[in-house]
């Protein structure tokens, strides 16, 4: 467990390499002039990737900043992932992992959309399905002009949800789109699409969503489509999508009645101790003010005072505790608002805001497979998280730790990882330095990995890559399991 004391002494720059050595490295590679251009933290030119809440990116604030107010991967920030989704600053540009103030289409669909579903062979799409893809087909071209007149007849029409949203709105232009593309491909898989919109539903409401704004969500939407879509517009299409928004709305609105009989809307969380681990990366530690449940691997949404109506995901970086702490990683991230703040700023006494856990990344304890883990960057708390969960149920199933990093100044916690590994006989912690591409051959030497699950926690062209890795060493899909916090929708590297 982190305690909410500081960095182990010997966490220098020479021990940490001394411990690394001593770990072996094995698959770790450099190349040959220290280029960071290419590897498993930087996505392939046109490869899309998402990030988990561990390690997602902040793009630059190019919009009006919010007004500071008294008193969530890494985290990213409206302009702010991973999806879900956070920390990292890698080389190329990655997908944000987003948890901001609702989006008009997190009141409909949330941050994250459900998970590409199957269909069953001989499925046929509903009338109202074919109808919703024929006008999304249609507004395609000029998405980005629908989402903006969706906005303006929003706000003018609602001026009072306005202040629901994040002064910055420049990243939030085509995500309906995206949402309502990828609702639109659940229509017909009710188990999928329900059971998402069911966990939106609840943690909506630390926005101060209530049922009364979603009809004035749907007025605005249909008007945009209206407009936008007018070559296949009719009134069965408008009678359709006013069927599935009830649909949608409604599952929503009834998870949040649900959830306010048992949970808060948010919890307060008071930073007990803040521990910079080098320049950019903070182990913070945090008080809820009441009982704050979840599971190993899981994350939670963040927002600080300085930045009120921003919101980023953050996993937590050790199983839950009898004492009740939570800790999280932070990774300071360029022109990001809230992990400057979080790394830069917090300090003991400062108070947070939390929304409730979130994430599937968590272990199954009914089966003895092993767990293949990889981690990079501040990837690594959730899975050092697992590890411990491991460990308290005394479970003696095999547990295998790449930990990865662009250079061994980066592997941050690698003292406490390699503690583990002594305290374990079923542990095993290699780190990974890489610049290059030498991570998936890592794994490839290690195997065979047949009776394994794999986590998978990191920046999104990590991801990516460790995805493609673990499938060609023959890891069902069914068995990989990483939380992706996107932008709605897996969005381009």
């Amino acid at each position: 467990m982190d305690a909410p004391t500081a960095t182990p002494t010997g966490n220098t720059a020479a021990a940490r390499q001394n411990r690394i050595a001593e770990a072996g490295g094995e698959g770790a590679g450099r190349g040959p002039d220290g280029d960071r251009s290419s590897g498993w933290f930087v996505p392939a030119p046109g490869a899309t990737a998402t990030a988990g809440p561990a390690e997602a990116t902040e793009p630059p604030a190019t919009g009006p900043a919010p007004t500071a107010a008294a008193p969530q991967a890494t985290d990213t920030d409206p302009a702010d992932g991973p999806r879900r989704a956070a920390d990292a600053a890698p080389s190329a540009p990655e997908s944000p992992a987003v948890d901001p103030a609702p989006t008009a289409a997190a009141l409909l669909f949330g941050s994250t959309p459900p998970r590409p579903f199957a269909a069953p062979e001989g499925h046929q799409p509903s009338p109202d399905a074919l109808r919703v893809r024929r006008t999304l087909a249609e507004i395609e071209p000029v998405a980005d002009r629908a989402t903006s007149y969706f906005y303006a007849l929003l706000f003018v029409r609602h001026p009072d949800l306005r202040p629901m949203f994040p002064p910055a709105m420049d990243t939030q232009r085509d995500r309906l789109f995206k949402a309502l593309l990828t609702a639109a491909d659940h229509m017909d898989t009710p188990e999928v699409l329900g059971q998402y919109l069911r966990h939106l539903g609840s943690g909506h409401r630390k926005y101060g969503t209530r049922a009364a704004h979603y009809p004035a969500v749907g007025e605005a939407l249909i008007g945009a489509l209206t407009r936008y879509a007018a070559a296949v517009w009719d009134a069965e299409t408008e009678a359709a999508w006013v069927r599935t928004y009830t649909k949608v709305s409604q599952i929503m609105i009834d998870a949040a009645a649900e959830s306010e009989l048992t949970s808060p809307p948010w919890w307060h969380a008071e930073v007990v101790a803040h521990d910079l681990r080098t320049p950019d990366i903070a182990v913070i530690t945090l008080r809820p003010d009441q009982p704050y449940p979840f599971l190993a691997g899981q994350y939670t949404s963040l927002e600080t005072p300085w930045w009120p109506r921003v919101w980023r995901h953050y996993s937590f970086a050790a199983a839950p505790r009898p004492d009740g702490l939570l800790t999280l990683h932070v990774k300071a991230v360029p022109a990001g608002w809230v992990s400057n703040a979080l790394v830069h700023r917090a300090r003991p006494g400062d108070v947070l805001r939390l929304g409730p856990p979130s994430g599937s990344m968590t272990v199954d304890h009914t089966t003895d497979n092993g767990l293949l883990c990889i981690g990079g960057g501040t990837g690594i708390a959730p899975i050092k998280a697992l590890v411990e969960d491991v460990a308290e149920h005394g479970e003696r199933r095999p547990v295998e730790v790449f930990y990865g990093a662009r250079t061994d100044f980066d592997l941050y916690d690698i003292d406490t990882m390699l503690r583990l590994a002594e305290s374990h006989s079923w542990l095993s912690v290699r780190p990974v330095v890489d610049d290059r591409s030498q991570f998936p051959d890592a794994v490839r030497k290690f195997g065979p990995w047949n009776a394994y699950d794999a986590y998978l926690s990191g920046p999104p062209g990590m991801i990516r890559s460790g995805l493609d890795a673990l499938r060609t060493v023959g890891i069902p899909g069914s068995r990989i399991r990483h939380d992706a916090v996107e932008e709605l929708v897996a969005a381009a590297g």
